[in-house]
C-alpha cells in the first residue's frame, strides 16, 4: 500500500486529535516527525503515538527530505507564515481554519501553495459530517427541489475563555467561520449580501473584551437563497447543532447528536439525555473523514475537498458580517476590501 509521509506542527488539542488519527486509524498515512514551539509537549506526543522524531523547530521538519505533507495545527496567528514557509518547501498542505484575520495574508498564503504547485486544504471538518452530507446529497439529487430557505443552528455549550476571545478575531471569525463555510458548501453559490445583529447575552467581560456572544445573520445567495444563521456562545442543555433545508418539493433537516438514543416515558414527561456536550464528540468522525481525504488527494494526484479559496470566502463573510455589526446595515462582500 502505497503511503504519504507526514509531518505535524503543533501538538494542541485539535493538533493531538490529528496526530492521533495519522498515526493509527489512517492507513495511507505515515506520521513521522512532530513539531511544537513546546518541546516537551511535541516530545510527549511522540513517545504516546510511537513517532522517532520531535522537535522544537518547525523549520527542521519542513527541511526532512522524507516528509511529503504537513498538518499545520499551530496558533492562527502563525498559519499564514507556516502555509508559505511549507509551499516553498515543496511540501503538501493542511491547515486548520482560519489562514489569518487579515484578507491580504490569506491572499499571499493561498497565492504561494499556487505558485509551489502544492495542495493547500484547510479544516473545515463540518463539511464532512454524516449529517451534514446528507442534506447536501438531498440538495444535490433534488430530493426536496430548489432550495429557498437554510437554517443553521450553531450554539456552543459554554462560551470560552477570556483570554481565548482576546485573540480569536471575534465570533464571526471564530464560530460563526464555520456555519458561513457550511451555508456555502450546502447552497453551492456564492453570498451577496450579509446582515448581522450581534449583541452580548451571555457574558459581560466578552463585551468588554470587544467581542459578542449572541448573533442572528442573514445571507442573501446569488441563486437567490436565503439563509440565516442562530449563534450564542452558551446553551445551558449541550453543543446544540441543527440545520434544516426548505426547498419547492419539501425539507430536510438534521438534529443534535446524542449520546444514546434511549427515550425515558414517564407519567408526568418524555425525556432523553442531553445532546453530546463538546465538538469533540459531536464531530470525532468528521475530523477522520477530512484528513483521509486530504492523504487521498494527494496520494492520488486529485483536488482537495476544501481549498484555499474556500477558507477566503467563508473570512470574507466573517468581516462582511462584522462591518454589518459595526454599521447597523446590510453589507454586500463585493464592498470588503483587504483594509476590512
Amino acid at each position: 500500500m502505497e503511503r504519504l509521509n507526514v509531518g505535524l506542527i503543533g501538538v494542541g488539542r485539535i493538533g493531538r486529535l490529528h496526530a492521533e488519527h495519522l498515526a493509527y486509524r489512517i492507513p495511507t498515512a505515515r506520521l513521522i516527525a512532530i513539531a511544537d514551539v513546546d518541546e516537551a509537549a511535541a516530545q510527549a506526543c511522540a513517545d504516546r503515538l510511537g513517532v522517532r522524531e520531535a522537535t522544537a523547530d518547525h523549520g527542521a521538519l519542513l527541511k526532512r527530505d522524507d516528509v511529503d505533507a504537513v498538518v499545520i495545527c499551530s496558533p492562527t496567528n502563525t498559519h499564514a507564515q507556516l502555509i508559505e514557509e511549507s509551499a516553498a518547501a515543496g511540501k503538501q498542505i493542511f491547515c486548520e481554519k482560519p489562514i489569518d484575520l487579515r484578507l491580504d495574508r490569506v491572499d499571499a498564503a493561498i497565492a504561494a501553495a499556487r505558485r509551489a504547485g502544492v495542495k493547500l486544504q484547510i479544516g473545515f471538518n463540518r463539511r464532512f459530517d454524516a449529517n451534514f452530507r446528507r442534506i447536501r446529497q438531498a440538495i444535490e439529487n433534488g430530493e426536496i427541489g430548489k432550495p429557498q430557505i437554510l437554517h443553521i443552528i450553531s450554539r456552543d455549550p459554554a462560551p470560552p475563555s477570556i483570554e481565548y476571545v482576546k485573540v480569536s478575531g471575534g465570533m464571526f471569525m471564530d464560530m460563526t467561520i464555520h456555519d458561513f463555510d457550511m451555508a456555502r458548501y450546502l447552497v453551492g453559490a456564492e453570498v451577496e449580501e450579509v446582515y448581522a445583529l450581534a449583541g452580548v447575552t451571555v457574558n459581560p467581560e466578552i463585551g468588554a473584551a470587544g467581542d459578542v456572544d449572541t448573533a442572528l445573520i442573514t445571507l442573501k445567495f446569488a441563486n437567490g437563497v436565503f439563509a440565516s444563521i442562530d449563534n450564542c456562545r452558551q446553551a445551558v442543555y449541550g453543543y446544540d447543532q441543527r440545520v434544516e433545508v426548505l426547498g419547492k418539493k419539501g425539507s430536510i433537516r438534521v438534529d443534535n447528536n446524542y449520546p444514546n438514543s434511549a427515550v425515558v416515558s414517564g407519567a408526568e414527561c418524555v425525556a432523553r439525555d442531553l445532546p453530546l456536550n463538546f465538538f469533540m464528540d459531536r464531530y470525532v468522525e468528521s475530523f477522520l473523514t477530512e484528513m483521509r481525504l486530504f492523504i487521498d488527494a494527494v496520494l492520488k494526484g486529485a483536488p482537495v475537498p476544501v481549498t484555499g479559496e474556500d477558507a477566503r470566502a467563508a473570512m470574507l463573510l466573517a468581516l462582511a458580517a462584522r462591518k454589518s455589526c459595526e454599521t447597523n446595515r446590510p453589507v454586500r462582500t463585493s464592498d470588503v476590501v483587504c483594509a476590512d
